[in-house]
């Protein structure tokens, strides 16, 4: 039980024997810590609706509630109650935490499944830095969830099918350089596909022949499927190289061709129900009416008002559209994984497809909480969409090298006495950490200026900042004759260092539940930069190693329970921490 939820049993408690009644008692954590730990409008929410006094009723309920070691209560404003817990509940706390793994984290999710559909890129083609908030922030999502008790399942559903591959298979049958595909099996694919797309533009002949391929393809050719089926398998090697670079793992990759032959079936069987109707030849989806136009997303306002717009599951010509294969994809994971939960973190362009999606789910009878986790857009240090000279996109791979370059540039001025493998690896993990918390710190919502500079600066809201404090703590352990057994240390907190210190350890398993509510990584990273902020300011003002026992034991242990915290929270968000630095 957090110290939060300790709180809100013996406010519930109190309310109940002042009332007469059982009323759920809600605390919230102060935002001023000047007033208190934590605060409860409850008295001013009951008072008005009991019309009585605030204040009178709030004085009642501090009379009422037993507060035995672990807070004091007053009255402020009109009516609020601010708790503030005792510097010995606090160290009950610490030591609680010290022999739990999960760090005071509750198992909010256990018994229930969550599919977390995350990256996506397409086949053949390489990924560049607009994959990066999908892919870092699925993967952080996956790890905050599975440490909360969910059942996690990560699917890459991989753009494995579609009109593309007609131009990638002409060109393969025409263009291909076998030495360079085995060299830089995606380079290769890109370059075909560039120049027989351009050829298309340029002669009708060409455009015929990869309609004619695609065709065969569609139907089942087998030179064409093995074709296709080398194309997949090349370029998911290449793909594993970044996730691997990256620490992303996936459970599987569906990708869009594996729901193919669901397709017809799905069309006829949301014809059947009504759901869907032609149109020009064409299957759609219209608004049922259920809904007021400007809630409904199968209408749209234009000049002359309100309209229709449908989305269209088959077109005129008998090909599927990515509605269809969502569908499709949306009842597999509900029929065959059992998810409770599905969680698509896919950019703010794609939001009107996916409440499309969810709405004509709902009409089909497919229950479940669907979410879209979008996200903004990468920025360069010009505020425009980051792109290279020429125009394109930004390539991934370049990216994470660049950042590890950077970072070992960095890391053999602060300190030269690393060397060799030792040296590439803490420059790995540095560079790769910082692309991550630079983008995981962020509202997910917001664009952001991807800043090689400030992002794997030593001071400031970094992640080199944050394994700089894990970095630091791990030096002071170094230092002992022996090992230390942080369970038996007796902690006694005096100093208001100690007391703030122990103060956000207890706010851990507090916090991290709430990260999942509005899908917030960044809550979490910006309480790792404020427990390291309060770290640096207790180990300014509290010696440890020169303190005499009992107090010497308490510091250190309030830095094993530092240094666990920053550890996994990092690893939570995907971030490793070096050794040395």
């Amino acid at each position: 039980m957090t110290l939060l939820q300790d709180l809100e049993t013996r406010l519930s408690a109190a309310l109940a024997a002042v009332l007469g009644e059982a009323v759920p008692a809600t605390v919230t954590p102060a935002a001023d810590l000047r007033f208190g730990d934590y605060q409860s409008n409850a008295a001013m929410v009951l008072a008005k609706q009991r019309k009585t006094n605030p204040r009178g009723l709030a004085q009642e309920i501090i009379d009422r509630v037993d507060l035995t070691g672990l807070a004091t209560a007053e009255i402020a404003g009109p009516g609020f109650i601010n708790f503030r817990i005792l510097p010995e509940a606090f160290a009950a706390k610490a030591r609680e935490l010290l022999g739990d793994p999960n760090l005071g984290v509750p198992a909010i999710g256990a018994g229930r499944t969550v599919v977390v559909d995350f990256s996506a890129p397409n086949v053949a083609k390489p990924m560049h830095v607009g994959h990066i908030r999908s892919t870092i922030i699925g993967d952080a999502l996956c790890r905050i969830a599975r440490f909360l008790g969910y059942r996690v399942i990560a699917d890459n559903h991989i753009g494995d099918w579609g009109t593309q591959f007609g131009m990638i298979i002409h060109g393969w049958k025409t263009r291909l350089d076998h030495a360079a595909l085995d060299a830089d099996p995606i380079g290769e694919l890109v370059r075909v596909y560039r120049q027989v797309n351009a050829a298309t533009k340029e002669d009708p002949a060409v455009l015929e022949a990869c309609k004619a391929e695609l065709v065969k393809l569609q139907a089942g050719d087998a030179e064409n499927l093995a074709i296709w089926q080398e194309c997949i398998e090349v370029s998911k090697a290449g793909l594993e190289k970044i996730y691997q670079t990256l620490g992303v793992k996936f459970d599987h990759w569906l990708g869009e061709s594996h729901y193919n032959d669901r397709l017809p079936g799905l069309v006829g069987e949301l014809l059947a129900k009504g759901i869907a109707r032609g149109s020009q030849g064409a299957i759609c989806i219209f608004s049922d009416g259920t809904k007021q136009p400007e809630e409904d997303p199968f209408m749209v306002h234009k000049e002359d008002g309100w309209t229709d717009n449908p989305a269209i599951v088959r077109k005129a010509d008998g090909g599927f559209l990515y509605a269809t294969t969502d569908l499709a994809t949306l009842e597999y994971r509900i029929d065959q994984w059992h998810a409770d939960q599905i969680w698509y973190v896919v950019g703010v362009p794609q939001t009107l497809h996916f409440r499309q999606i969810f709405a004509a789910a709902a009409r089909w009878g497919k229950t479940g909480d669907f979410r879209h986790v979008a996200f903004g857009s990468i920025l360069g240090e010009d505020r425009k969409l980051m792109k290279t000279r020429s125009g394109d996109n930004v390539g991934l791979v370049e990216v994470l090298d660049e950042a590890v370059d950077r970072a070992a540039r960095i890391i053999a001025e602060k300190n030269p006495d690393l060397a060799g493998d030792e040296a590439a690896e803490v420059a790995r993990i540095v560079g790769i950490g910082a692309v991550k918390f630079a983008e995981l710190s962020q509202n997910r919502l917001t664009d952001y200026v991807f800043a090689w500079d400030r992002m794997l600066a030593l001071q400031g809201d970094t992640a080199p900042y944050l394994q700089y404090s894990s970095v630091r703590i791990r030096s002071i352990f170094r230092k002992l004759d022996g090992a230390f057994d942080a369970s038996g240390a007796a902690i006694v907190l005096e100093k208001d260092e100690e007391i703030h210190l122990a103060r956000l350890h207890a706010r851990f398993g507090e916090l991290l539940p709430l990260v999942l509510d509005d899908f917030r990584p960044n809550l979490l990273a910006n309480y790792l930069l404020e427990l390291a902020r309060a770290f640096h300011s207790f180990f300014e003002a509290c010696p440890v190693l020169k303190s005499d026992e009992p107090v010497r034991a308490s510091r250190l242990a309030l830095c094993e329970l530092t240094s666990r915290i920053l550890v996994t929270g990092l690893g939570l968000l995907g971030i490793r921490c070096p050794e040395r630095m």
